[in-house]
């Protein structure tokens, strides 16, 4: 590692063995661990949040394909919208809501409008997609609307609608570091102070955690991907359609 210019010989690295061997910037306040869990906490809201909104929509156009092409159109322009600038559209709205108008909530409305486009793009594909044989093979046995998304179109989507929540949830925890600059926590701290008191240390640690949570979200989502293109959960939705064929 090649020395910093005017560090008497001091690398990153040197930087680092020294930082990580002060128990302060383990636990406490401002520890690694109180961090990741703000962040985790941050993003997993957020997450579930969009969820909630997102799903619903997605799979009511992808099963009736009523407003489809408006729903579609307002998320591309949801996910052209910059992170930062929803902050600073809805932080100054928000700011004198107690106890969390100025920190929080601004950063949990621009992480959830960043996590629903994904969401309801990819749930509405995987709906489309569906065999139309199946579904009428469905209404031929008396199934009612809603069984036929629940036993028919949602199992044979799930893997699309398993790629949005994937893309959905790496973004929020790649860009939920923004919620550090209104001082909502998270991972962004240690790259915000890291910066604000020339401590490379603090900040090279911040990106390596920002980084390896965002791989192991999709290591994670990419292993319930693969679940749902498994032979046996393939077999149970064949079986499914077969019965019904032959009802």
């Amino acid at each position: 590692m090649v020395a910093r210019p005017g560090s008497d010989d001091v690398t990153l690295i040197d930087e680092l063995g020294a930082w990580l061997s002060d128990p302060a910037h383990w636990t406490g306040p401002d520890g690694m661990v109180t961090r990741m869990l703000e962040h985790v906490a941050l993003s997993g809201f957020c997450i579930i949040l969009a969820i909630a909104i997102a799903l619903p929509i997605g799979l009511w156009i992808g099963h009736t394909g009523r407003g489809a092409a408006f729903a579609i159109r307002a998320s591309n322009i949801g996910q052209a919208l910059p992170t930062l600038g929803v902050i600073g559209i809805v932080w100054p709205l928000t700011a004198n809501i107690e106890p969390y108008g100025f920190d929080l909530i601004p950063s949990v409305i621009a992480l959830t409008a960043l996590a629903i486009p994904p969401i309801v793009t990819n749930t509405f594909a995987g709906l489309r997609q569906v065999d139309p044989e199946a579904i009428e093979a469905g209404r031929g046995m008396g199934m009612r609307e809603l069984q036929l998304v629940r036993l028919i179109e949602v199992p044979l989507a799930l893997p699309s609608i398993l790629a949005g929540l994937r893309i959905s949830a790496v973004q929020v925890v790649a860009t939920a570091t923004l919620a550090a600059v209104l001082g909502a926590g998270g991972l962004g701290r240690l790259i915000i102070d890291g910066i604000a008191q020339q401590d490379d240390a603090q900040l090279f640690m911040g990106a390596v955690l920002v980084a390896s949570l965002s791989i192991l979200t999709e290591l994670g989502f990419a292993g319930l991907q693969r679940i749902a293109v498994s032979p046996g959960l393939r077999g149970q939705t064949s079986a499914l359609r077969e019965s019904a064929a032959d009802a």
